[in-house]
């Protein structure tokens, strides 16, 4: 049971988060509600002084495009045991926001895999994780590949893939300065966000770079920028391993056909952009005939967009919302607790649920 002091400290969290999640000042918030709550009951209301009463917090709840329910519900997930590498440059409004909309992601996936009884804890497989070289990253692509039985055709659904292994993906509306980031739940629950905005081949090509962050070992001496590079390496040996893109290109190459590129890049979901960059890293092309394709692409729009066209079938993460499904089905839960586990109305729950 939990007490009014509790609860008072809950709300007062709740609310704060859900104010800087929709980027509002108290200011924003009273003007959206047309000032049906002063910025003195607001700044009462989180600094844990006072509690609403229900018309006010339903008012609150529709200004800040959330349910009632989350104003009051208890943390399950607090942030300060996630460390988030923030490889984008935003602003610190749109970076609070984004972790934010996170830990509640996060609390509501947690809690469905609880409701299911799923345990879904990460070990990391690579034992010999620790990275020097180049080539300890392909070592341990190649292990991750066979531990994981990948082959080496290519991953036909990165997301899906990872989400099947214990790691969990979401997606969200961000800003374009957002690739993605990656952190762990406690000590076991491994996450990677993306921007869902982005083209697939960017998206995939990003998560399997967070997965770097995650499996990797490198030393506090090695610069953030060897760190990165290092992690783009894991990220394209991932996608597709030297030995089968030698195959495809050649040992060695001057021109080079957008037609052979844009094959692999529908077989293995890997941009022109980063073919090219591997074929440089591996020396299939000189280092001359790189700087002519950077060049030419940056100095021609209409080849630039070329170069740039998504080619590759859609995915995105959908494991979360299936477990909610799941639970409704089995009637684990109500239509009630799926609409707030969910964030939709309990009409688009109905209206989406298939029983076969």
């Amino acid at each position: 049971m939990i007490g009014v002091m509790e609860l008072k400290e809950i709300f007062s969290a709740r609310l704060k988060n859900a104010r800087v999640i929709n980027g509002m000042s108290m200011d924003e918030l009273c003007s959206k509600m047309n000032n049906l709550i002063s910025k003195q009951t607001i700044s009462k209301y989180e600094s844990g002084k006072m509690l609403p009463n229900s018309t006010n917090l339903i008012a609150l709840a529709n200004a800040l495009d959330v349910k009632p329910d989350y104003l009051l519900r208890p943390f399950s997930v607090s942030l300060d045991r996630i460390e988030f590498r923030k490889k984008s440059k935003m602003s610190v409004k749109d970076e609070n926001s984004i972790k934010e909309r996170i830990r509640d992601r996060i609390e509501r996936y947690i809690e469905i895999e609880e409701i299911l009884n799923i345990n879904s804890n990460f070990s990391n497989p690579i034992k010999n994780n620790a990275v020097t070289s180049s080539s300890d990253i392909y070592r341990i692509a190649a292990e991750l590949k066979d531990l994981w039985q990948l082959g080496q055709d290519g991953i036909p659904y990165v997301i899906e893939m990872l989400e099947e292994h214990c790691v969990k993906v979401m997606e969200m509306d961000a800003p374009d300065t957002f690739d993605g980031l990656s952190g762990l739940v406690g000590d076991h629950k491994p996450i990677i966000v993306l921007n869902k905005n982005f083209p697939v081949e960017r998206k995939r090509f990003t998560v399997m770079h967070e997965l770097g962050h995650l499996l990797l070992d490198f030393d506090e001496s090695l610069p953030q920028k060897d760190v990165e590079r290092f992690c783009n390496l894991f990220a394209n040996e991932m996608l597709i391993s030297q030995d089968v893109f030698k195959k495809l290109l050649g040992a060695s190459r001057h021109d080079i056909s957008l037609n052979e590129l844009r094959a692999i890049q529908l077989n293995f979901g890997l941009s022109v952009d980063a073919q090219m960059f591997k074929a440089r890293q591996l020396d299939i092309i000189s280092d001359s005939r790189y700087k002519y394709f950077c060049i030419t692409k940056n100095q021609n729009p209409a080849f630039k967009k070329l170069v740039e066209r998504s080619t590759y079938h859609e995915e995105q993460s959908t494991r979360f919302e299936s477990l909610v499904y799941r639970a409704l089905a089995s009637e684990l839960i109500s239509y009630s607790k799926a609409s707030v586990l969910l964030n939709e109305s309990i009409d688009v729950v109905r209206e989406q649920l298939e029983l076969v």
